[in-house]
């Protein structure tokens, strides 16, 4: 009788424990969930400002379904008119996803854009976030220019030794501009989640793994 009563009360004392916990982190929580998202805004709308040109009033937040996926996207507006479109993409990079919001104009001009998220190298795929290589992104016309780096025939010059991030950037800035045809046209956009811009998978494949031999190229 003495163990049942003792197993009856250890049972009894986590059961309140547990409740306890769960109570606690309820309430953590809800202390928490409202500044976190506040700062999430915060973090989106100052990456809006930065990628698109004055704009009036406050971003409207839409979104357009491809393959089953849902992309989020800011439309701004000017004297009642259009002005741009704020839109998030991303690709594979090499220490993972490089999440990128890209600015593009009405007429389809790339204003400019910002790097959301990333975690690359230190010293070298983290360089994707300075001015020296993003810059080549700031008022792009993609008529004019070959969305790829040098040594795959394009006009992007690559992070040194970073070759894999470079390219997941040239991939999240391709991506974002498939949204916005897609946008412009009301059709599905046709986006792709690898680094690869040119060559057959095969070949990239082959790049990919020698360098991730060497770190990063």
């Amino acid at each position: 009788m003495a163990l049942q009563s003792t197993l009856k009360n250890m049972v009894l004392s986590l059961g309140i424990i547990c409740l306890a916990s769960s109570a606690i982190l309820a309430g953590v929580y809800a202390l928490t969930k409202e500044p976190i998202e506040a700062a999430a805004a915060a973090k989106t709308n100052n990456a809006i400002r930065q990628v698109l040109p004055e704009f009036d009033g406050e971003p409207e937040m839409a979104s357009i379904e491809a393959g089953g996926q849902s992309y989020d996207y800011y439309v701004v507006n000017k004297g009642g008119a259009v002005a741009g479109y704020a839109i998030t993409a991303s690709a594979s990079g090499f220490g993972g996803p490089v999440t990128v919001m890209v600015g593009i104009t009405a007429d389809g001009i790339v204003y400019n854009t910002s790097v959301l998220s990333q975690s690359e190298t230190p010293g070298l795929g983290a360089k994707c976030t300075e001015p020296e290589f993003a810059g080549q992104f700031k008022n792009l016309d993609p008529s004019k220019t070959k969305l790829a780096v040098k040594k795959d025939g394009g006009d992007i010059d690559a992070i040194t030794a970073s070759t894999i991030t470079s390219r997941a950037y040239i991939v999240a800035v391709n991506n974002a501009l498939a949204i916005y045809k897609a946008i412009r046209e009301g059709s599905a956009p046709d986006v792709s989640t690898g680094a690869s811009v040119s060559g057959s998978s095969d070949e990239w494949a082959g790049a990919q793994d020698s360098e991730d031999a060497q770190t990063e190229k």
